[in-house]
C-alpha cells in the first residue's frame, strides 16, 4: 500500500503524544503534543491570511524547534514550503521569496535584522520563528488573528486540545509539490528544486529501513535544516520515527558537538566529513598516542590493543550510545576512513544531491565498502556513462522515486539535467563495481586535463594532501599545465611545535615532495601556496572552488 508522508507525520504525533520531539540545546523543549498545538494555531493564522493549498510559504532561520513547527504547519496545511538557508545573503533571500511567489515568510530574528520587507512586496505577512509574532503584516485579517490567536484557538477547541483533534489532509498525489529547495549555487541566484511528496516519503522510508530508529531515540542535529540532507535525515525521518531531536544553537565545532553528545547520548548523528575528520585528528588520536598524532593515519597495521582503545574512545566521544554516524555532503578523507574501518567505527557514507531529495546511494554501515558511498537506494536506478563502468570513470546518472519534478520556473535548466529517457545527470564522475558499490571520483566540472591528456580528479589528491603534517585543508588547481596546491595550514599544530612561518612552509613543501613519489607524474604537485584564511565554503562545507581558480597571477 502506498505510504503518504503527511499520514506518517500525523500518526507519529499521535503515537508519541507525550514524548519530547524537539529541544533547542540548553533551551526550550517541545513534546509532540506541543508541536500539534502550535501547528493548529499556525493553521488559524494561515486561514486568516487567505493561504490556499498549493500556495508558497518561505522559511529562513537557524535550526530550532519552532523552525520545525513552521515547516510541519506549512505542509500539513497543504501549502508548499520554501526553506532558505540562513547563511544566504539578504539579496538572495529577497530574490528567493519573490521568485517562489511566497505569500508568508517565517524568519529568524537574526536574519530579519538584515532583510527589507519593501523588497518582498507580495508577502502578506512576516512571522518571527522565535515566538510566532508578526514583524510585518499587510493583511488586517492576519493581524487580527495573531492578536486574538488564543481566543480563536479556544473557540475551535472549547474543552481541551486532544490527539483526536490531529487530522491533516493528506497529499492528493505522490507527484504533488511539497518543497521548493533553492540550491546554494555558485554564480547568480540559485535554482529552485521542486521536490514532490513521492521523493520525500521514499527518502524517509529508506532511512527507516537502513537506520532503524526507535521512538524516543535521540538525534543531535547539526546540519542546516534548510539543506535537504539535514532536512530528511535528521528532521523528517526523525519526526516520522518518533525521535527526539536536539538542535545545536551554535556553530558545530568539535567541542560543542562532543559536549552535546555527552549529555544527549544520541543514537544517530548525520554530519559532513570535515567534522568527523577534525574530531578524529584533534580529539581522538592525541588521546590514543600523542606522539603519533596524524602519523597514526599512515601506519598500515595498528596494534589490536590500540584499535580497541581507539574504538572505545571514539564511541565515548560521541556519547556512548551511538548506532551510526552518517557522513555526506563531500568526499571523506581516505586515510581517516581507513582508520575508522580499522577500529570498526560505525559510519556510513550517504551520497546524493538536492535534486534527489537527497538520497542516491547509501548502505548500512556494516555493508559500506571502503571508499564507496554504498549501493543504489531502493527505488533508484544508477548507471555510469562509460565504455567500462567498473573501471573507467564516467558521469553517474540516476532515475527513480527520489528524483525531483524539475527546477521551478526554469524549464531550460530542467532540460539540461534530465535526458530524453528520464535519466538525471548528477555531474559526478564514478565507477560501479560488480557488487553494485558506487565510487565517486570527483565532479565532472572539477576534473582537470593534464598536458598529456590524462584525467585528473583533484579531490583524490586533496585527500592525500590533507593528511600531511601542518595541513588543515587544501585545494588543487591547474596553472600553466601544472598542478598547484593551495593550502590552509594548521596553525595550531605549527605553534605547538614552535615553528616559524618559513619553517612550516619548508616542512609542508618537503612533505609535498615525498607525496609526489607516491603519485603518477601527471598528478604531481609542482608548487604549494599557503592561504591566510580558511577556504570559503557552501552550506555542505564544500569549498567554493570557483573563487580560487585564478588565484595565481
Amino acid at each position: 500500500m502506498e505510504q503518504r508522508l503527511i499520514k506518517l507525520i500525523e500518526d507519529s504525533i499521535k503515537q508519541n503524544w507525550d514524548r519530547k520531539a524537539f529541544t533547542d540545546f540548553n533551551g526550550e523543549s517541545l513534546q509532540y503534543k506541543d508541536v500539534a498545538r502550535k501547528i493548529s494555531k499556525l493553521h488559524l493564522m494561515f486561514e486568516a491570511a487567505g493561504i490556499q493549498p498549493g500556495d508558497k510559504i518561505a522559511l529562513c532561520g537557524r535550526n530550532s524547534g519552532n523552525w520545525c513547527v513552521s515547516f510541519l504547519a506549512t505542509i500539513t496545511y497543504g501549502a508548499v514550503i520554501v526553506p532558505i538557508l540562513h547563511e544566504f545573503k539578504p539579496d538572495n533571500v529577497h530574490n528567493i521569496v519573490n521568485h517562489s511567489e511566497a505569500k508568508l515568510l517565517f524568519v529568524g530574528d537574526q536574519v530579519w535584522e538584515n532583510l527589507n520587507e519593501n523588497h518582498m512586496p507580495a508577502l502578506q505577512g512576516i512571522i518571527c520563528v522565535k515566538d510566532f509574532m508578526l514583524v510585518n503584516s499587510r493583511s488586517e485579517q492576519l493581524s487580527f488573528a495573531r492578536e486574538h490567536l488564543n481566543a480563536l484557538f479556544g473557540q475551535k477547541f472549547p474543552m481541551m486540545f486532544l490527539r483526536d483533534h490531529v487530522h491533516y489532509p493528506a497529499e492528493t498525489s505522490p507527484e504533488q509539490l511539497a518543497v521548493i529547495n533553492y540550491t546554494s549555487g555558485t554564480t547568480g541566484f540559485s535554482k529552485g528544486v521542486m521536490l514532490p511528496y513521492r521523493s520525500l516519503v521514499s527518502n524517509v522510508l529508506f532511512c527507516h529501513r537502513t537506520i532503524g530508529l526507535q521512538p524516543g531515540d535521540n538525534i543531535v542535529s547539526m546540519l542546516p535544516l534548510g539543506h535537504v540532507f539535514g532536512l530528511v535525515y535528521d528532521f523528517l525521518y526523525g519526526v516520522c520515527a518518533g525521535a527526539h531531536l536536539y538542535f545545536l544553537t551554535r556553530m558545530p565545532s568539535p567541542k560543542i558537538i562532543m559536549s552535546a553528545a555527552a549529555q544527549v547520548h544520541p543514537r544517530v548523528i548525520s554530519t559532513v566529513p570535515l567534522v568527523i575528520e577534525k574530531i578524529f585528528k584533534k580529539e581522538l588520536l592525541p588521546k590514543i598516542d600523542n606522539k603519533l598524532g596524524k602519523l597514526l593515519l599512515h601506519i598500515p597495521i595498528i596494534n589490536e590493543k590500540i584499535k580497541e582503545k581507539a574504538r572505545t574512545e571514539s564511541l565515548r566521544l560521541f556519547g556512548g550510545n551511538l548506532k551510526e554516524v552518517i557522513i555526506g555532503g563531500a568526499p571523506f578523507n581516505a586515510a581517516v576512513e581507513a582508520f575508522a574501518r580499522s577500529i570498526n567505527f560505525p559510519y556510513s557514507i550517504a551520497y546524493g544531491m538536492t535534486e534527489c531529495g537527497p538520497i542516491i546511494g547509501h548502505s548500512p554501515w556494516y555493508e559500506t565498502a571502503y571508499m564507496s558511498c554504498g549501493k543504489a537506494a531502493d527505488g533508484m536506478e544508477l548507471k555510469v556513462l562509460s565504455s567500462d563502468p567498473a573501471h573507467i570513470p564516467g558521469e553517474l546518472v540516476c532515475r527513480g522515486q527520489n528524483t525531483m519534478l524539475g527546477y521551478y520556473k526554469n524549464p531550460e535548466a530542467t532540460g539540461q539535467i534530465f535526458d530524453n529517457e528520464g535519466w538525471l545527470h548528477t555531474g559526478d564522475m564514478a565507477v560501479i563495481n560488480e557488487q553494485g558499490d558506487v565510487f565517486i571520483k570527483g565532479r565532472c566540472k572539477n576534473m582537470l586535463l593534464s598536458a598529456s591528456g590524462q584525467n585528473i580528479y583533484p579531490e583524490e589528491i586533496e585527500s592525500r594532501l590533507n593528511n600531511l603534517p601542518y595541513v588543515n585543508e587544501s585545494l588543487v588547481i591547474m596553472h600553466n599545465d601544472k598542478l598547484v596546491a593551495l593550502i590552509y595550514p594548521d596553525l595550531g599544530e605549527s605553534m605547538r611545535d614552535g615553528l616559524s612561518d618559513q619553517e612550516m612552509q619548508e616542512k609542508i613543501d618537503n612533505a609535498r615532495k615525498e607525496l609526489n613519489k607516491e603519485l603518477p607524474p601527471y598528478s604531481q604537485i609542482t608548487k604549494v601556496m599557503l592561504q591566510n584564511e580558511e577556504f570559503e565554503k557552501t552550506a555542505k562545507k564544500s569549498i567554493k572552488r570557483y573563487l580560487y581558480q585564478n588565484m595565481i597571477p
